[in-house]
């Protein structure tokens, strides 16, 4: 099985953490999101998905089936992410999750290289797909998550706690995210459920913002494995589906029923120090 997690004797009823619930996830065309996709899918979910790039969205269908429904759009409008909300109910009966994950990274550029005629402009950018398309899918998929009683999960990164995740731009719209994470726990308690999960670094095609001139260029592009195995105390690389098994808690009704306002820090232990990069510059 690609999914040893969910193997069990013969004989015994297969049961995945999500079995009958309803998913809408941003930014679910590759890297993190698709693992999340397939990874929800084998707990039993049935998964909506708003993409930008149309391309990815049919892959996704043509793969997943009747177990997704994709709309084509942009996490930063919130119309789309109504029509995405809309589509996922209308597919599979209501909405018991959201997941903002769609986001761009500004290349760790630091503030001294950020040109001050592009500043305001790359800001706009990144806070406007890192921070407010979250609120933008947390409010057009509110109602629907007040009836399910359900549940909000943002990505954050191993920026949204320490420095060096990135630039400027990017670890102050991470910070914003823990902010909002907090913020929407007080105010939709006791009806929705509101966390995060901060992963580290992995091989994903994530993209910097056009007015910086990284438009075009991958995160994958750069040698993340050896960087990451170098950089975290556990010197391992980590795919994205390493990531997804705390997603699956969070979204988990039964496992995950007292956990609000939470942000999974699950970024290979970069907060502690102490890999190679590191003992070697000892």
């Amino acid at each position: 099985s690609d999914h040893p997690h969910l193997c069990k004797p013969v004989g015994v009823l297969l049961m995945g953490w999500l079995d009958d619930t309803n998913i809408l996830i941003t930014g679910a065309g590759s890297g993190l999101g698709r693992a999340l996709v397939e990874r929800f899918i084998a707990e039993g979910a049935n998964v909506g998905v708003l993409e930008i790039n149309a391309a990815k969205a049919n892959e996704l269908s043509a793969e997943f089936g009747d177990r997704v429904v994709v709309t084509v759009g942009d996490a930063c409008s919130y119309d789309d992410n109504a029509a995405a909300v809309a589509a996922t109910v209308s597919a599979f009966g209501g909405l018991d999750t959201f997941i903002g994950n769609a986001g761009l990274w500004d290349y760790s550029t630091p503030l001294e290289r950020l040109k001050p005629e592009a500043l305001s402009d790359a800001f706009d950018e990144v806070f406007r797909l890192n921070v407010l398309a979250y609120m933008l899918g947390a409010k057009a998929s509110l109602d629907e998550l007040r009836k399910s009683k359900g549940s909000m999960i943002f990505t954050a990164s191993n920026a949204a706690f320490w420095p060096s995740g990135g630039g400027p731009l990017y670890v102050a719209s991470k910070h914003a995210v823990v902010g909002l994470v907090k913020q929407l726990a007080y105010e939709l308690a006791p009806d929705v459920r509101v966390n995060g999960v901060a992963p580290g670094g992995m091989p994903t095609d994530l993209r910097g913002p056009k007015s910086l001139g990284q438009a075009e260029r991958s995160f994958s592009s750069l040698p993340v494995d050896e960087l990451v195995a170098s950089f975290s105390p556990l010197e391992r690389a980590i795919a994205p589906e390493d990531y997804a098994g705390h997603y699956v808690l969070l979204a988990s009704k039964t496992e995950a029923m007292t956990v609000t306002g939470s942000i999974h820090n699950c970024d290979g232990g970069i907060g502690v120090r102490g890999g190679r990069a590191e003992r070697e510059r000892r």
